[in-house]
C-alpha cells in the first residue's frame, strides 16, 4: 500500500455508491443492499402504496454555490411535501442523480450525509436509483414510496362546493428567500438569513397526515404558488374556488416585506403566486374545519382558513373585498 488517499482521485460510481449510498440502505433488507438493480416492495395488508416523484436542477431549484448537503436534504424534503398533501406515512425512495465532473468525493460524500441526515429525521430508507455523469448541470430526482390506510389518499378531486379553503405554515417565505439568497435589497440581515434558511431547506408537513385523512376533503402541496395549487385542487373537482389574501398567514419577514411595499395588493400577489413554500393547501367541509385546525394546532403546525370551494371554475382572489385581475398564479413548468 502506498498511503494514498482513495478519495483523492476521480470518483468511481460504484464506489461511491460502495462508500456512501449502501449505508443508507443497511435498514432496507427489501433493498438487497443494494448489489442488484431492483428492489423487491412487501405488501402491506390493508395499505396503499403511496407513489410521488420529484426533480430538482441546479441554477432552477437551487444556487450553485449552496452546500451539497443541503441540496441533497431539499430533494427530499420537497418530496415529502407530496407524500404530506396526500396523507401518506413515508417509507422509502429511489434515486436518481446525474453528476456534473466538478462534483468530487468531498462534495458527493457531503450529499450523501445530507440524505443520511434527512433519512434519520423522516424514517425514510433508500431502496435504489441510478447515478450517471452529466455535461450539464446537477440534477437529481427521487421516486418517493409512502403508505396509507387502503383507500384513504388524500387526492386534488375530493373538494365540494361550501367547502372551506385553508393553508398550512406562512405563505411567501420560498419566494422572498430565493430573492433574499440572490443578494436583492430590501431585507434586514436576519430576516435575509431566515428567508434564505426556508428557501433552501424547505420544512415538508408530514406531521399533518392523520388530520388530513381525517379531516381534509381534498389537499395539494403548495410548490408552485399558492393560487396555481388551489386551483389544481379546483380543477380537480371541477368546482372553483375563492381566496381572501387579506387572510394570507404570513411570516414577520414577509409582514416586514409587504409593509414596504407601495402597492400592498400587488404584494399579496406576489406572495401568494410565488411558490417554494412547500406547505399544504387543502379543503374541508365547513362543520370539519375545526376539528381540522384543533388537529393541525395538536401537532404544533398552524392551519389558517383563507377561501372558500365554489360553483363554478377557476380562482378568484380578493383584495378588501375587491377581486384582483391575476396574470401571474404560479411556477409554470417548461
Amino acid at each position: 500500500m502506498n498511503g494514498a488517499d482513495p478519495e483523492s482521485g476521480p470518483v468511481d460510481e460504484f464506489d461511491w455508491i460502495d462508500r456512501c449510498l449502501r449505508p443508507l440502505a443497511k435498514d432496507a433488507p427489501e433493498a438487497f443492499d443494494l448489489l442488484d438493480d431492483a428492489a423487491a416492495l412487501p405488501s402491506r395488508p390493508g395499505f396503499d402504496l403511496i407513489v410521488s416523484t420529484d426533480a430538482i436542477v441546479e441554477g432552477v431549484h437551487f444556487r450553485p454555490e449552496d452546500p451539497p448537503g443541503l441540496v441533497a436534504r431539499k430533494l427530499l424534503r420537497v418530496n415529502l411535501s407530496d407524500l404530506a398533501a396526500k396523507g401518506a406515512e413515508p417509507y422509502g425512495y429511489l434515486l436518481s442523480i446525474a453528476w456534473p465532473s466538478r462534483f468530487g468525493w468531498p462534495q458527493r460524500r457531503a450529499f450523501a450525509e445530507g440524505l443520511g441526515a434527512d433519512q434519520a429525521a423522516y424514517g425514510l430508507r433508500l431502496l435504489g436509483g441510478d447515478t450517471s455523469a452529466t455535461p450539464g448541470p446537477l440534477t437529481a430526482s427521487v421516486t418517493i414510496l409512502g403508505w396509507t390506510p387502503a383507500g384513504a389518499m388524500v387526492r386534488r378531486g375530493g373538494a365540494r362546493a361550501g367547502d372551506v379553503v385553508l393553508v398550512s405554515g406562512t405563505i411567501g417565505d420560498g419566494w422572498l428567500g430565493l430573492a433574499a439568497s440572490g443578494g436583492q435589497e430590501g431585507f434586514t440581515g436576519a430576516d435575509a438569513d431566515w428567508l434564505s434558511g426556508r428557501y433552501r431547506l424547505p420544512q415538508p408537513r408530514t406531521g399533518l397526515a392523520p388530520a388530513l385523512r381525517a379531516h381534509a376533503s381534498a389537499a395539494a402541496d403548495v410548490s408552485d404558488g399558492l393560487i396555481a395549487d388551489a386551483g389544481r385542487i379546483g380543477r380537480a373537482s371541477n368546482l372553483g374556488v375563492d381566496l381572501e389574501l387579506d387572510r394570507l398567514p404570513l411570516s414577520p419577514a414577509a409582514s416586514a416585506w409587504l409593509g414596504g411595499q407601495p402597492d400592498r395588493a400587488a404584494g399579496l400577489l406576489g406572495l401568494a403566486a410565488g411558490g417554494d413554500d412547500y406547505e399544504v393547501v387543502c379543503t374541508a367541509a365547513p362543520q370539519a374545519s375545526a376539528a381540522l385546525l384543533s388537529a393541525s394546532a395538536a401537532v404544533g403546525i398552524a392551519m389558517t382558513e383563507i377561501g372558500r370551494v365554489r360553483e363554478g371554475r377557476g380562482v378568484r382572489v380578493f383584495v378588501g373585498g375587491r377581486e384582483q385581475a391575476v396574470s401571474h398564479a404560479g411556477y409554470r413548468h417548461g
